[in-house]
């Protein structure tokens, strides 16, 4: 397919760096394992505060990325700042500024909720650990399970206690890789409450999905990561506008399955309500 002018000026105003600082910058990343070249020079700017989504299919290279940005592999090239840190030569401060939560839920399943969350307030070395984890159970609707042993909570449950856990120590930044891979619909939208949450209190939250709906829904600004490079960097609206207009047709809107089962179920709190289907005129 090929771009118009018009197209392509505006891919070039959306991908032309600003001069704000950014929570999270990245120029000419590449790494290679053997002869698979996974990223060919991804470049990045996260505003801080913000949620950004790295969107692609299996393979594309989003997870790569994030290894790289937490530190956990070197890149064979260009460079990555997060939090004002080069995550080469300053690891140990990235590292410090972060935390990352993986694509399954990294929480200790014989041990309570609130257990899991004082253990990593100790390991943290932060004074009141029990005092810090009734406040995480507290902030994600976690205390009534709180003295239940991890192993039994559902899936969407174990995520928020993990996503919580991540975030003892209060890190500016937050890496969530695939963080809603395996859940139902309604602990995916427990998830995107949690989500919305962490960027309402300020922290910078650089997620990873190949999931469309959730990029649409959860982003301030989404990259698509595809073949190790990134196509197109914009909020959603810019990204739309690469696109013909829309056209106008007069059809009858009729409820997914999804709303079907939300409604019958019952969404989670601070989750959008179904709505019923209507005719459009």
């Amino acid at each position: 397919m090929t771009l118009t002018q018009r197209q392509a000026r505006m891919l070039a105003d959306m991908t032309t760096p600003t001069p704000t600082q950014h929570a999270i910058q990245v120029r000419g990343l590449t790494k290679s394992f053997k002869d698979v070249e996974v990223l060919r020079g991804v470049d990045l700017d996260v505003p801080p505060g913000s949620i950004y989504a790295l969107l692609g299919s299996n393979g594309a290279g989003k997870t790569t990325t994030i290894r790289i940005l937490a530190t956990l592999l070197r890149p064979d090239g260009g460079t990555a700042v997060v939090n004002g840190h080069d995550v080469t030569t300053q690891a140990h401060d990235v590292r410090a500024s972060i935390s990352l939560t993986g694509q399954f839920a990294a929480v200790d399943e014989i041990l309570t909720g609130r257990e899991n969350l004082t253990l990593v307030a100790r390991l943290r070395h932060l004074p009141n650990p029990g005092a810090i984890a009734d406040d995480m159970l507290a902030r994600f609707s976690l205390t009534d399970a709180g003295n239940r042993r991890a192993g039994t909570y559902s899936g969407g449950m174990r995520r928020r206690l993990d996503i919580a856990m991540s975030l003892v120590g209060n890190p500016p930044i937050v890496f969530l890789d695939e963080p809603t891979t395996g859940l139902d619909p309604q602990a995916r939208l427990e998830v995107w409450a949690a989500v919305r949450e962490l960027a309402a209190r300020g922290t910078t939250v650089l997620l990873t999905t190949q999931h469309l709906d959730e990029a649409e829904q959860l982003a301030d600004r989404i990259a698509i990561l595809h073949e190790g490079r990134i196509l197109v960097d914009g909020t959603l609206a810019e990204l739309k506008q690469l696109l013909p207009a829309a056209t106008v047709e007069y059809v009858e809107k009729q409820p997914t399955l999804e709303d079907v089962f939300l409604t019958l179920v019952g969404a989670p709190t601070g989750a959008p309500t179904p709505t019923p289907a209507k005719e459009t005129r």
